[in-house]
């Protein structure tokens, strides 16, 4: 799943009306989901957080740009904080299967259509900076919203889309890529606060101020404090006493997760903690973190077990929550926490993987043509992917097999993967079929409702198409795979491996019968010939390496 943080910030800290206008424009897209909204009365800006797929928050961030530029009016702006624009900065953040490269090209996409339609200066910093000088917002903001008119005359400042023209009434607006920030706090068995700051200033990479013989801080010859450089790159980190818990804690900002994930982290404080005779006993997530940065950790902690990694992802999270100690103060709620898992949650949608198998059965079994032979296609891979994951990890670390314990280990993580996105596509299916029955209820009254017709018919009809294509061509990743754990893996769970033969020619078939189907709803000739050609040949592969597979499991249980 793509999915895009974005944060803009708007000048309006206290009309709650002008902050509800600007948020319901974020809310009135389906692919878009709220997550957060804190104004600020002294600052007189709110920081609004949602998240979505990548056309849907470039086209959220649009909207409500648009409405605050509408509805604020920046001659008439006072607050404590930096500001030059109606819409401040607005900076797009990844989160899952999207590039740095592809959020900047969101930036560039946002920041022409702002200079255009709203006639608003845009200026791109950070990862979409077009110079080492925009890079930092504080550059770019230098002046403020005050100094802006004279700003734009300054041809080393000129907007990277607009014109160089004082717009009164909506300021500029700074438009960006950065890192996702994960606010991580890791609890002490201490009330003092400054073991807590003495931990913090070791790991954090500003690190501690160095001293001379005597204890005294030495400067440099502008008199700045020289440091001692931290453990840990891109990590801000103080000490501090909370009361309401009644622990010290060492407070972390990880600004570039990749860099330093939360484990490492919390490896490095507990060394450091033991040094000076302190515990840790967990600790505490501030807001919403990625999936992958829980994965990374629940891995690391199995590995450190001398454990497979290549199992069920919500397992990967639970030794991820109890190795962290997430739990250690109150409940790990990961639907809440979790930020796709909340994305997921919050977009409602009834999903056919999450029914029990007795509801999946009763739903397929009743006269409703969807779910169907597409959807149990996508599952009967599902299937042959578990199966193969399952061999492996029967596999791993067992008597006699130790030496293939890195081939099987890669082999249960692929087969994951490859169960996660049939997972999907079970529910794709019946997606498009679905969309296929909207455009062919829509009204045929006029020579131009017929022609929107059938273009939602075609366009339905070949989303149709794809998904089985993708099905078929999914389950065929998994064939390397299968023949290599029915080559070397655990003798005595083979049989399964043969299961997983059955399964991927029953995936493979049943998606072949889709494309089928569906393809005669299709005028396109050149298209129709084109996937025919594609998927028999796919299939056909399938069949002939499935078989030599299933021969070899055949003489090993006979």
């Amino acid at each position: 799943m793509k999915l895009v943080e974005c944060i803009p910030n708007f000048s309006e800290g206290k009309d709650m009306g002008i902050i509800k206008q600007i948020t319901d424009q974020i809310e009135s897209l389906p692919g878009s989901i709220l997550l957060d909204v804190d104004p600020g009365s002294a600052t007189n800006r709110t920081v609004v957080t949602f998240i979505g797929t990548p056309e849907s928050v470039v086209e959220s961030a649009f909207l409500s740009i648009k409405k605050a530029v509408e509805l604020i009016d920046m001659s008439k702006h006072k607050g404590e904080h930096p500001r030059m624009g109606a819409c401040d900065v607005c900076p797009f953040v990844p989160v899952s299967d999207v590039s740095i490269e592809e959020c900047v090209e969101m930036a560039r996409k946002l920041g022409k259509r702002v200079a255009e339609e709203l006639k608003v200066p845009v200026y791109l910093y950070e990862y979409a900076a077009t110079g080492s000088k925009r890079k930092s917002l504080a550059n770019i903001r230098e002046g403020e919203y005050e100094g802006l008119k004279e700003k734009l005359k300054d041809p080393e400042w000129k907007p990277d889309f607009g014109k160089p023209e004082f717009n009164p009434k909506s300021g500029a607006t700074v438009i960006g890529v950065r890192d996702f920030l994960i606010a991580y706090n890791i609890n002490l068995n201490t009330r003092d606060a400054k073991l807590a700051t003495r931990i913090a200033n070791v790991i954090r990479e500003k690190g501690v101020p160095k001293k001379d013989e005597n204890g005294k801080v030495i400067k440099d010859e502008k008199g700045n404090t020289i440091y001692i450089p931290g453990k840990l790159k891109e990590c801000r980190a103080i000490g501090w006493y909370v009361d309401n818990y009644g622990i010290a804690q060492i407070s972390i900002n990880l600004t570039n997760w990749n860099v330093t994930p939360p484990h490492i982290a919390f490896e490095t404080a507990s060394i450091e903690a033991e040094k000076i005779g302190v515990k840790v006993t967990g600790s505490e997530l501030v807001g919403l973190i990625p999936k992958d940065a829980l994965l990374e950790a629940g891995r690391y902690y199995l590995k450190k077990q001398n454990r497979s990694t290549g199992i069920p992802e919500m397992e990967i999270m639970y030794i991820a929550i109890k190795s962290l100690g997430l739990d250690n103060l109150y409940k790990f709620e990961i639907n809440k926490k979790v930020i796709e898992y909340a994305y997921q949650t919050r977009m409602s949608r009834k999903k056919l993987v999450n029914l029990e198998i007795k509801d999946f059965l009763d739903e397929l079994s009743t006269d409703s043509p969807a779910p169907g032979g597409g959807s149990v296609a996508a599952l009967n891979g599902a299937i042959s992917a578990s199966l193969i994951s399952m061999v492996a990890n029967l596999t791993f670390n067992k008597k006699d097999y130790e030496k293939y314990n890195d081939e099987v280990e890669k082999i249960a993580i692929f087969a994951q993967k490859i169960k996660g996105r049939m997972m999907e596509l079970v529910d794709l299916d019946t997606e498009a079929f679905n969309k296929y029955m909207e455009a062919f209820r829509m009204p045929r009254k006029t020579d131009e409702d017929k022609k929107i017709r059938e273009e939602k018919l075609k366009e339905a009809t070949i989303k149709a198409i794809e998904v089985p294509i993708e099905t078929l061509k999914t389950v065929k990743e998994l064939l390397p795979y299968l023949e290599k754990i029915s080559n070397i893996g655990n003798v005595n769970s083979i049989s399964d491996a043969g299961v997983a033969c059955l399964n991927t020619i029953s995936c493979a078939e049943a998606a072949y019968m889709n494309i089928l189907i569906n393809l005669k709803n299709l005028q396109d000739d050149e298209y129709k010939k084109v996937v025919l050609k594609t998927s028999e040949e796919i299939l056909k592969d399938i069949k002939e390496q499935v078989e030599k597979i299933k021969e070899r499991v055949y003489r090993l249980i006979r």
